[in-house]
């Protein structure tokens, strides 16, 4: 299938590695413009030259803070003069740090906020105008399965996640009149440093090593295993592609069938 996404320009947010990174790298194969953003060059500077040599394409980076409004503006700018187009937005970020209610004050509160939420409302409007003048365009917001069910542990995650798919399902209704698909994509126990991370923060409340969460983890999902980035990055550039032409507003997930829920 010709995914009509050749020579499209594409922002793909926290993609120095993880799923981002992923996404990139199938953006890259299918002839796509990729600009790459993270706070970190070496890393980003590291995935560039990774997915050329995987793909003979030339693969562009902004260095800046997700958290920061004038690097998300400076993202979307270099993307301009890169490829004279925006056609893609993913919005991409780290999650919050895990814990419970008690464990928070209000600047943990607020920096979940600017991270997980703020972010993409910046850079999605950003993009619109270009989006606009074009005569389309696709954006996908990268959460979280616990949009369908809460995770414990992760109650910033629960709360500004939720928030990106009411943002979502309301932007598909205002850009539509503008051939604007916006859609959300929610992983569920994908193999990276976050799922990691966030099974050795379990291992250590129950005392017991991070490899037996994991394995407990991976016996409850139905397919019996965390999944590959590579097999959540196609699902997502399927939703950003000329393919998907009466998808928008929608909330995807990429879990193996973990969420028993509708």
């Amino acid at each position: 299938m010709d995914l009509g996404l050749n020579g499209k320009g594409v922002i793909v947010l926290a993609s120095s590695s993880g799923l981002g990174k992923a996404a990139a790298l199938e953006f890259a194969r299918e002839g796509a413009n990729v600009m790459l953003f993270s706070s970190n060059e070496d890393k980003l500077s590291t995935a560039a030259e990774e997915i050329k040599k995987e793909t003979n394409n030339d693969v562009f980076y902004t260095v800046g803070d997700i958290k920061n409004a004038d690097d998300i503006k400076r993202v979307v700018t270099n993307s301009i003069v890169q490829f004279s187009r925006i056609d893609v937005l993913v919005n991409n970020t780290g999650g919050p740090p895990a814990g419970t209610f008690l464990n928070f004050n209000d600047d943990d509160w607020q920096n979940a906020y600017n991270l997980t939420l703020l972010s993409f409302i910046r850079a999605i409007r950003e993009v619109i105008p270009y989006m606009q003048s074009q005569g389309g365009g696709r954006i996908v917001n990268c959460t979280s399965s616990s949009v369908k069910r809460v995770l414990d542990n992760l109650i910033l995650s629960n709360t500004f996640r939720m928030g990106v798919v009411g943002l979502t399902k309301t932007l598909s209704q205002e850009l539509a009149k503008d051939n604007i698909l916006i859609n959300v994509i929610a992983p569920g126990r994908i193999a990276t440093d976050r799922t990691n991370y966030l099974d050795t923060v379990k291992a250590g409340k129950l005392g017991i090593a991070t490899e037996e969460v994991a394995r407990q983890s991976a016996a409850s999902i139905p397919l019996g295993r965390y999944g590959d980035p590579g097999e959540f990055a196609k699902t997502l550039v399927f939703l950003c592609s000329d393919a998907n032409t009466y998808v928008t507003g929608q909330t995807i997930l990429v879990d193996g069938g973990l969420v028993k829920a509708f």
